[in-house]
């Protein structure tokens, strides 16, 4: 048996094309074009190759892009100013602050200056407390991505058992909320899970976010279950540089009913749920219907 390939690639294509389809007729029929403030402190090079795609892609849809980007000694007084011009300005739909951001600055505070009706990151404790009480909040870019592609690939996914390896903020945690929204029965499992291997065999979905490569084996999957791979670990292998996720890839997809690539699967789906949440944030705060299909 070898896995489907839920090839996520394709998928961002198709959310970006719908997400293009609403922005045009926004602009036609109400005369609005999301707007997409994307903050970067510093020099941090990966972070700019992020910062330089997000762009890319938010014009790319139709969108307006306004991009600040601030010298790494920035204070944190000036930086929270700037925070307060882009909650003031109507034309900036979305707030999107780099991360990581320099030693100096609290990047608890930034996130949580930022008004949460723009906060498409969805890291603000406002929308972490509505997302985990079941109420309509922004929803963190990862985890909203894998749930678009598990909807996709099972339809509905009431009454699956899933587990979520990886308890971070910004997808394990998340995750979980998503997927009991969806009425799975949901386990959180860590790095100190006792025997994680028999917990991640009773999953029909398993979502690796652990942060370690090729943590999960395939002696750790179920027969059939759907693997979502978060992980992006970059590791050397034969002299050369390689990308792997938190799954490996050949024993698992030797068992798995589906599983996502790394690269190709989840990653190109954040940016996607990035443009897709600024164009949610623009219909909420203009008391207009939200796109069916882009949210949780």
């Amino acid at each position: 048996m070898t896995a489907k390939v839920i090839d996520g690639k394709a998928f961002a294509a198709g959310v970006r094309a719908q997400v293009a389809e609403h922005v045009a007729r926004l602009k036609e029929e109400n005369g609005l074009q999301p707007g997409l403030a994307v903050v970067l402190v510093g020099e941090d090079p990966a972070s700019k190759v992020y910062v330089k795609n997000k762009h890319a892609s938010t014009i790319e849809v139709g969108m307006a892009s306004f991009e600040h980007r601030l010298p790494a000694e920035t204070s944190e007084a000036d930086l929270l100013a700037l925070i307060d011009r882009l909650n003031a300005d109507p034309k900036v739909h979305g707030i999107l602050v780099q991360l990581p951001l320099p030693g100096h600055l609290n990047s608890e505070l930034v996130i949580n200056r930022i008004n949460p009706a723009k906060d498409v990151d969805g890291f603000h404790i406002s929308n972490v407390g509505l997302l985990g009480t079941g109420q309509k909040s922004m929803v963190p870019c990862t985890p909203l991505g894998c749930l678009m592609m598990l909807r996709n690939h099972h339809g509905k996914l009431a009454g699956l058992e899933a587990v979520v390896v990886g308890r971070s903020n910004i997808v394990g945690k998340p995750m979980a909320q998503l997927l009991l929204g969806d009425s799975c029965t949901v386990t959180i499992a860590h790095s100190r899970t006792r025997d994680l291997a028999a917990v991640c065999r009773r999953a029909d979905i398993l979502v690796a976010a652990v942060g370690r490569p090729e943590m999960i084996t395939g002696d750790m999957v179920k027969p059939g279950a759907t693997v979502i791979d978060v992980g992006i670990n970059r590791i050397e292998r034969d002299g050369k540089g390689k990308l792997v996720g938190d799954v490996h890839y050949e024993s698992a997809a030797a068992v798995a009913g589906a599983i996502t690539p790394v690269p190709g699967g989840v990653g190109p789906m954040t940016i996607a749920c990035l443009l897709a949440n600024t164009l949610t944030a623009c219909c909420r705060a203009h008391g207009l219907a939200e796109p069916e299909g882009l949210t949780a």
